[in-house]
């Protein structure tokens, strides 16, 4: 199991001039992994892997909330498929 590091923040005004509650809200991401580099070169998510990590989130100090932002060891994620893309579900076919 783990959990997306990410922010998110209500916000009330004037949006493309009508007044709106809207809730934003970001990952954040750290530089890839060796095994996600060949997917995506530039950046992955920050993952919090232990409720440990997820505490420091949510309740610890900013500078231990961003030691956090990390690459995962080379051995913690793992490829399970590979192949072309396809938006389809199984048995739709």
């Amino acid at each position: 199991m783990f959990a997306f590091a990410g922010l998110w923040r209500s916000w009330t005004g004037d949006r493309k001039a009508k007044a709106a509650n809207t809730s934003f809200f970001a990952f954040l991401t750290t530089e890839s992994n060796d095994t996600v580099r060949p997917i995506h070169a530039k950046a992955m998510p920050v993952l919090l892997t232990t409720s440990e990590e997820c505490d420091i989130w949510l309740t610890g100090s900013v500078e231990d909330a961003l030691a956090l932002q990390r690459p995962l060891p080379n051995d913690t994620l793992h490829i399970v498929a590979k192949g072309q893309k396809s938006d389809r579900m199984p048995g739709t076919e």
